[in-house]
Protein backbone atom coordinates (compact mmCIF):
# COMPACT_ATOMS: atom_id res chain seq x y z
CA UNK A 1 0.00 0.00 0.00
CA UNK A 2 1.29 3.24 -1.00
CA UNK A 3 2.06 5.43 1.76
CA UNK A 4 3.44 9.20 2.24
CA UNK A 5 7.06 8.83 2.21
CA UNK A 6 7.05 6.52 -0.78
CA UNK A 7 8.50 8.18 -4.06
CA UNK A 8 6.38 9.49 -6.95
CA UNK A 9 7.88 9.02 -10.23
CA UNK A 10 5.92 11.10 -13.04
CA UNK A 11 7.70 11.16 -16.66
CA UNK A 12 11.72 11.02 -15.84
CA UNK A 13 10.93 12.90 -12.60
CA UNK A 14 10.86 10.79 -9.14
CA UNK A 15 9.56 13.28 -5.98
CA UNK A 16 11.64 11.50 -2.81
CA UNK A 17 7.47 11.66 -0.86
CA UNK A 18 4.08 12.69 -1.70
CA UNK A 19 4.75 16.03 -0.29
CA UNK A 20 4.91 19.28 -1.64
CA UNK A 21 4.87 22.91 -0.60
CA UNK A 22 1.76 24.75 -1.57
CA UNK A 23 2.53 27.75 -4.01
CA UNK A 24 1.66 30.71 -1.70
CA UNK A 25 2.27 34.30 -2.76
CA UNK A 26 4.74 36.00 -0.54
CA UNK A 27 4.23 39.92 -2.21
CA UNK A 28 8.16 40.11 -1.54
CA UNK A 29 9.76 40.75 -4.78
CA UNK A 30 10.94 43.57 -7.03
CA UNK A 31 9.80 43.86 -10.38
CA UNK A 32 9.23 40.25 -10.68
CA UNK A 33 12.63 39.71 -9.63
CA UNK A 34 13.13 36.88 -6.71
CA UNK A 35 14.92 37.24 -4.15
CA UNK A 36 17.12 36.17 -0.88
CA UNK A 37 13.42 35.97 0.71
CA UNK A 38 12.24 33.62 -1.91
CA UNK A 39 15.93 31.58 -1.80
CA UNK A 40 15.53 30.89 1.91
CA UNK A 41 11.68 30.73 2.01
CA UNK A 42 11.26 27.90 -0.54
CA UNK A 43 15.21 26.40 0.90
CA UNK A 44 13.78 26.10 3.92
CA UNK A 45 11.14 23.77 2.86
CA UNK A 46 13.46 21.85 0.97
CA UNK A 47 15.94 21.04 3.87
CA UNK A 48 12.44 20.32 5.97
CA UNK A 49 12.04 17.38 3.82
CA UNK A 50 9.83 18.36 1.21
CA UNK A 51 9.83 16.39 -2.15
CA UNK A 52 8.28 19.28 -4.11
CA UNK A 53 8.90 22.62 -3.23
CA UNK A 54 6.78 24.82 -5.96
CA UNK A 55 7.09 28.70 -6.53
CA UNK A 56 4.51 31.54 -5.48
CA UNK A 57 2.15 32.34 -8.59
CA UNK A 58 4.77 33.51 -11.08
CA UNK A 59 3.43 36.14 -13.49
CA UNK A 60 3.63 35.22 -17.26
CA UNK A 61 3.27 38.95 -17.46
CA UNK A 62 3.73 42.42 -15.54
CA UNK A 63 0.20 43.05 -16.01
CA UNK A 64 -0.78 39.08 -15.14
CA UNK A 65 0.48 39.73 -11.31
CA UNK A 66 -1.82 39.97 -8.18
CA UNK A 67 0.06 42.34 -6.97
CA UNK A 68 3.26 44.73 -7.76
CA UNK A 69 5.30 42.46 -5.47
CA UNK A 70 4.66 39.02 -6.85
CA UNK A 71 7.35 36.85 -8.93
CA UNK A 72 7.44 37.14 -12.58
CA UNK A 73 9.26 34.93 -15.15
CA UNK A 74 8.23 37.29 -18.15
CA UNK A 75 11.88 38.74 -18.88
CA UNK A 76 14.98 36.17 -19.43
CA UNK A 77 16.71 38.56 -17.04
CA UNK A 78 14.40 36.77 -14.28
CA UNK A 79 15.72 33.39 -15.17
CA UNK A 80 19.01 33.45 -13.16
CA UNK A 81 17.65 34.55 -9.95
CA UNK A 82 15.48 31.79 -10.41
CA UNK A 83 18.24 29.37 -10.91
CA UNK A 84 19.95 30.11 -8.15
CA UNK A 85 17.06 28.93 -6.16
CA UNK A 86 16.67 25.65 -8.26
CA UNK A 87 20.01 24.67 -7.62
CA UNK A 88 19.61 25.41 -4.12
CA UNK A 89 16.52 23.11 -3.59
CA UNK A 90 18.31 20.09 -5.83
CA UNK A 91 21.19 19.97 -3.68
CA UNK A 92 18.83 19.08 -0.94
CA UNK A 93 17.23 16.15 -2.58
CA UNK A 94 13.95 18.05 -3.48
CA UNK A 95 12.74 18.81 -6.67
CA UNK A 96 11.78 23.01 -7.48
CA UNK A 97 8.89 23.55 -9.72
CA UNK A 98 7.44 26.54 -10.45
CA UNK A 99 3.74 27.84 -11.21
CA UNK A 100 2.86 29.79 -13.92
CA UNK A 101 0.34 32.46 -13.60
CA UNK A 102 -1.69 35.45 -14.73
CA UNK A 103 -4.55 37.11 -12.75
CA UNK A 104 -6.80 38.55 -15.37
CA UNK A 105 -9.32 40.58 -12.99
CA UNK A 106 -7.45 39.84 -10.00
CA UNK A 107 -4.81 41.77 -10.42
CA UNK A 108 -3.58 44.77 -9.58
CA UNK A 109 -4.05 44.84 -5.96
CA UNK A 110 -1.91 45.94 -2.98
CA UNK A 111 -0.05 43.09 -0.64
CA UNK A 112 -3.04 41.69 1.56
CA UNK A 113 -1.05 43.14 4.90
CA UNK A 114 -1.77 46.40 3.47
CA UNK A 115 -4.90 46.10 4.35
CA UNK A 116 -5.87 48.11 1.27
CA UNK A 117 -8.89 46.24 -0.66
CA UNK A 118 -9.78 47.01 -4.38
CA UNK A 119 -7.73 48.30 -6.96
CA UNK A 120 -4.59 49.57 -6.95
CA UNK A 121 -4.64 52.94 -8.06
CA UNK A 122 -1.86 53.62 -11.14
CA UNK A 123 -0.43 56.33 -9.45
CA UNK A 124 0.37 53.99 -6.60
CA UNK A 125 2.10 51.17 -8.92
CA UNK A 126 -1.50 49.61 -10.67
CA UNK A 127 -2.18 48.99 -14.13
CA UNK A 128 -5.28 48.50 -16.04
CA UNK A 129 -6.31 44.59 -16.12
CA UNK A 130 -8.34 42.73 -18.60
CA UNK A 131 -10.26 39.58 -18.04
CA UNK A 132 -12.78 37.77 -20.19
CA UNK A 133 -15.65 39.39 -20.20
CA UNK A 134 -16.18 43.23 -18.24
CA UNK A 135 -17.24 42.06 -14.93
CA UNK A 136 -15.22 43.02 -11.71
CA UNK A 137 -14.25 40.71 -9.40
CA UNK A 138 -15.89 42.30 -6.18
CA UNK A 139 -17.38 46.34 -5.57
CA UNK A 140 -14.48 48.50 -5.73
CA UNK A 141 -12.46 46.23 -7.88
CA UNK A 142 -11.11 47.14 -11.23
CA UNK A 143 -13.67 47.06 -14.13
CA UNK A 144 -11.09 44.83 -16.84
CA UNK A 145 -11.02 45.09 -19.84
CA UNK A 146 -12.28 42.07 -22.41
CA UNK A 147 -9.67 40.46 -24.09
CA UNK A 148 -9.21 40.75 -27.97
CA UNK A 149 -8.19 37.80 -30.12
CA UNK A 150 -4.80 39.08 -30.41
CA UNK A 151 -4.77 39.64 -27.02
CA UNK A 152 -5.40 36.26 -26.11
CA UNK A 153 -2.73 34.80 -28.57
CA UNK A 154 0.39 36.98 -26.92
CA UNK A 155 -0.90 35.53 -23.50
CA UNK A 156 -0.26 32.04 -24.61
CA UNK A 157 2.70 32.91 -26.02
CA UNK A 158 3.85 34.56 -22.60
CA UNK A 159 3.05 31.07 -21.20
CA UNK A 160 5.28 29.25 -23.89
CA UNK A 161 8.11 31.82 -23.20
CA UNK A 162 7.33 31.21 -19.19
CA UNK A 163 7.80 27.98 -19.64
CA UNK A 164 11.06 28.15 -22.03
CA UNK A 165 12.93 30.65 -19.16
CA UNK A 166 11.64 28.39 -16.18
CA UNK A 167 13.21 25.18 -18.14
CA UNK A 168 16.43 27.33 -18.27
CA UNK A 169 16.40 27.92 -14.80
CA UNK A 170 16.15 24.54 -14.28
CA UNK A 171 12.54 23.95 -12.60
CA UNK A 172 11.84 19.99 -13.43
CA UNK A 173 8.52 20.81 -12.81
CA UNK A 174 5.71 23.29 -14.01
CA UNK A 175 2.12 23.62 -13.38
CA UNK A 176 -0.03 26.17 -14.79
CA UNK A 177 -2.56 28.15 -12.59
CA UNK A 178 -6.27 27.60 -13.71
CA UNK A 179 -7.52 28.16 -10.21
CA UNK A 180 -8.59 30.46 -7.41
CA UNK A 181 -10.31 32.99 -9.66
CA UNK A 182 -7.49 33.72 -11.89
CA UNK A 183 -7.48 34.43 -15.05
CA UNK A 184 -7.64 30.88 -16.67
CA UNK A 185 -10.85 30.10 -14.07
CA UNK A 186 -12.33 32.95 -15.00
CA UNK A 187 -12.35 31.75 -18.43
CA UNK A 188 -13.60 28.55 -17.54
CA UNK A 189 -16.18 29.73 -15.60
CA UNK A 190 -19.57 30.75 -17.15
CA UNK A 191 -20.19 33.30 -13.76
CA UNK A 192 -16.58 35.25 -15.13
CA UNK A 193 -17.07 34.54 -19.03
CA UNK A 194 -20.21 36.46 -20.68
CA UNK A 195 -18.13 36.16 -24.41
CA UNK A 196 -20.21 35.10 -27.55
CA UNK A 197 -17.03 34.48 -29.36
CA UNK A 198 -15.14 31.09 -29.43
CA UNK A 199 -13.75 31.37 -25.95
CA UNK A 200 -17.04 31.90 -24.77
CA UNK A 201 -20.30 30.03 -23.96
CA UNK A 202 -20.76 26.16 -24.49
CA UNK A 203 -18.15 23.84 -22.33
CA UNK A 204 -15.81 23.35 -25.21
CA UNK A 205 -15.01 27.29 -25.62
CA UNK A 206 -14.45 27.87 -22.65
CA UNK A 207 -11.91 25.44 -21.97
CA UNK A 208 -10.23 26.31 -24.94
CA UNK A 209 -8.21 28.89 -23.78
CA UNK A 210 -6.88 26.33 -21.05
CA UNK A 211 -6.00 23.48 -23.64
CA UNK A 212 -4.88 26.24 -26.11
CA UNK A 213 -2.16 26.84 -23.29
CA UNK A 214 -1.50 23.39 -22.14
CA UNK A 215 -0.89 22.30 -25.75
CA UNK A 216 1.58 24.94 -26.65
CA UNK A 217 3.55 24.71 -23.68
CA UNK A 218 3.54 21.07 -23.05
CA UNK A 219 5.17 21.43 -27.06
CA UNK A 220 7.94 23.52 -25.53
CA UNK A 221 8.52 21.91 -22.16
CA UNK A 222 10.75 18.46 -22.15
CA UNK A 223 9.27 15.27 -22.99
CA UNK A 224 10.87 13.77 -19.91
CA UNK A 225 9.24 16.66 -17.58
CA UNK A 226 6.12 16.89 -15.86
CA UNK A 227 3.55 19.19 -16.55
CA UNK A 228 0.84 19.93 -13.90
CA UNK A 229 -2.78 22.27 -14.18
CA UNK A 230 -4.14 23.76 -10.55
CA UNK A 231 -7.94 23.99 -11.34
CA UNK A 232 -10.73 24.65 -8.77
CA UNK A 233 -13.09 21.80 -8.85
CA UNK A 234 -16.18 24.16 -8.03
CA UNK A 235 -17.10 27.50 -7.94
CA UNK A 236 -19.17 26.41 -4.78
CA UNK A 237 -21.81 28.34 -6.46
CA UNK A 238 -25.12 27.03 -8.57
CA UNK A 239 -24.74 27.96 -12.17
CA UNK A 240 -21.08 28.17 -11.82
CA UNK A 241 -18.05 26.04 -12.80
CA UNK A 242 -18.66 22.68 -11.18
CA UNK A 243 -17.21 18.52 -10.07
CA UNK A 244 -18.73 17.15 -13.24
CA UNK A 245 -17.11 20.19 -15.49
CA UNK A 246 -14.23 19.63 -13.55
CA UNK A 247 -14.13 15.57 -14.47
CA UNK A 248 -14.41 16.23 -18.33
CA UNK A 249 -11.86 18.48 -18.13
CA UNK A 250 -9.15 16.56 -16.73
CA UNK A 251 -10.06 14.13 -19.25
CA UNK A 252 -9.30 15.89 -21.80
CA UNK A 253 -5.83 17.43 -20.30
CA UNK A 254 -4.66 14.01 -19.90
CA UNK A 255 -4.76 13.36 -23.45
CA UNK A 256 -3.09 16.82 -24.24
CA UNK A 257 0.32 15.70 -21.72
CA UNK A 258 -0.81 16.84 -18.46
CA UNK A 259 0.59 14.70 -15.82
CA UNK A 260 -1.22 15.55 -12.59
CA UNK A 261 -4.47 17.16 -11.66
CA UNK A 262 -3.70 19.85 -8.61
CA UNK A 263 -7.41 19.84 -7.03
CA UNK A 264 -8.32 23.11 -4.53
CA UNK A 265 -11.73 25.14 -4.97
CA UNK A 266 -13.56 28.62 -4.83
CA UNK A 267 -11.90 31.81 -5.44
CA UNK A 268 -13.63 33.23 -8.61
CA UNK A 269 -16.24 34.79 -6.26
CA UNK A 270 -15.97 36.77 -3.24
CA UNK A 271 -19.06 35.65 -1.71
CA UNK A 272 -19.08 31.97 -2.10
CA UNK A 273 -20.26 29.76 0.93
CA UNK A 274 -17.59 27.95 0.90
CA UNK A 275 -17.55 24.73 3.54
CA UNK A 276 -14.15 24.84 4.67
CA UNK A 277 -12.96 22.24 7.26
CA UNK A 278 -10.96 19.22 7.71
CA UNK A 279 -9.80 17.60 4.20
CA UNK A 280 -13.23 19.84 2.95
CA UNK A 281 -11.23 19.23 -0.60
CA UNK A 282 -9.97 15.56 -1.18
CA UNK A 283 -13.35 14.06 -2.46
CA UNK A 284 -12.85 15.97 -5.55
CA UNK A 285 -8.81 14.90 -6.05
CA UNK A 286 -10.00 11.18 -5.19
CA UNK A 287 -13.03 11.29 -7.66
CA UNK A 288 -10.87 12.84 -10.30
CA UNK A 289 -8.58 10.45 -9.70
CA UNK A 290 -10.97 7.33 -9.24
CA UNK A 291 -12.79 8.63 -12.79
CA UNK A 292 -10.10 9.32 -15.11
CA UNK A 293 -6.92 7.48 -14.42
CA UNK A 294 -5.09 10.67 -14.45
CA UNK A 295 -3.25 11.62 -10.72
CA UNK A 296 -3.94 14.10 -8.67
CA UNK A 297 -2.75 16.07 -5.44
CA UNK A 298 -5.10 17.44 -3.08
CA UNK A 299 -4.40 20.80 -0.94
CA UNK A 300 -6.34 22.52 1.89
CA UNK A 301 -7.01 22.32 5.76
CA UNK A 302 -4.31 19.00 5.76
CA UNK A 303 -2.25 18.91 8.74
CA UNK A 304 -1.98 16.14 10.78
CA UNK A 305 0.95 13.58 9.53
CA UNK A 306 -1.86 10.66 10.04
CA UNK A 307 -4.66 13.00 8.40
CA UNK A 308 -1.52 13.34 5.07
CA UNK A 309 -0.33 9.58 4.75
CA UNK A 310 -4.44 8.21 4.96
CA UNK A 311 -4.97 10.76 1.94
CA UNK A 312 -2.43 9.20 0.43
CA UNK A 313 -3.11 5.14 1.76
CA UNK A 314 -6.89 5.29 1.18
CA UNK A 315 -6.63 6.34 -2.79
CA UNK A 316 -7.91 10.28 -2.28
CA UNK A 317 -4.62 11.54 -4.00
CA UNK A 318 -1.12 11.09 -5.08
CA UNK A 319 0.30 14.36 -3.63
CA UNK A 320 -0.52 16.38 -0.69
CA UNK A 321 0.17 20.15 -1.04
CA UNK A 322 0.52 22.11 2.26
CA UNK A 323 0.53 25.36 2.51
CA UNK A 324 -0.27 26.89 6.39
CA UNK A 325 1.25 24.27 7.41
CA UNK A 326 4.36 24.40 5.71
CA UNK A 327 4.68 27.95 6.83
CA UNK A 328 4.61 27.40 10.30
CA UNK A 329 6.75 24.54 10.13
CA UNK A 330 9.76 24.16 7.76
CA UNK A 331 10.35 20.95 9.05
CA UNK A 332 6.89 19.19 8.79
CA UNK A 333 7.87 16.60 6.98
CA UNK A 334 10.98 15.25 9.24
CA UNK A 335 8.42 15.45 12.22
CA UNK A 336 5.87 13.81 10.08
CA UNK A 337 8.47 11.00 9.05
CA UNK A 338 9.02 10.59 13.34
CA UNK A 339 5.20 10.04 13.89
CA UNK A 340 4.81 7.59 11.34
CA UNK A 341 8.00 5.68 11.90
CA UNK A 342 9.63 6.60 8.52
CA UNK A 343 13.27 7.11 8.23
CA UNK A 344 13.76 10.21 5.69
CA UNK A 345 17.27 11.70 5.43
CA UNK A 346 18.01 14.30 7.51
CA UNK A 347 20.51 17.05 6.71
CA UNK A 348 23.78 16.55 8.15
CA UNK A 349 24.14 19.55 9.22
CA UNK A 350 21.13 18.55 11.71
CA UNK A 351 22.04 14.78 12.39
CA UNK A 352 22.72 15.62 16.12
CA UNK A 353 19.30 16.77 16.55
CA UNK A 354 17.45 13.77 14.37
CA UNK A 355 15.74 10.99 16.66
CA UNK A 356 17.93 8.61 18.13
CA UNK A 357 17.35 5.86 15.49
CA UNK A 358 17.90 8.19 12.28
CA UNK A 359 20.20 6.52 10.19
CA UNK A 360 23.48 8.26 10.14
CA UNK A 361 23.13 9.96 13.11
CA UNK A 362 26.34 11.18 15.13
CA UNK A 363 26.97 9.33 18.16
CA UNK A 364 26.83 11.56 21.50
CA UNK A 365 30.56 11.54 21.78
CA UNK A 366 31.08 13.06 18.11
CA UNK A 367 29.06 16.13 19.27
CA UNK A 368 32.13 17.94 20.49
CA UNK A 369 32.27 20.57 23.11
CA UNK A 370 29.69 23.00 21.01
CA UNK A 371 26.62 20.10 21.81
CA UNK A 372 23.32 21.61 22.48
Amino acid sequence: MTHLFEQLSLRGVTLPNRIALSPMCQYSAENGFANDWHLVHLGSRAVGGAGLVLTEATAVTAEGRISPKDLGIWSDEQIEPFARIVRFIDQQGSVAGIQLAHAGRKASVAPPWENRPGALPETEGGWPVAAPSSIAYDEGCALPEPLSQEDITEIVEAFVQAARRACQAGFRVAEIHAAHGYLLHQFLSPLSNQRNDRYGGNFENRTRLLRDIVSAVRGVWPENLPLFVRISATDWTDGGWDLEQSLTLAGQLQSLGIDLIDCSSGGNLPHAAVPVGTGYQTAFSERIRRETGIKTGTVGMISAPAQADHIIRSGQADLVLLGRELLRDPYWPLRAARELGQLPPWPVQYLRAAPAHTPGRLPEADYGSDRV
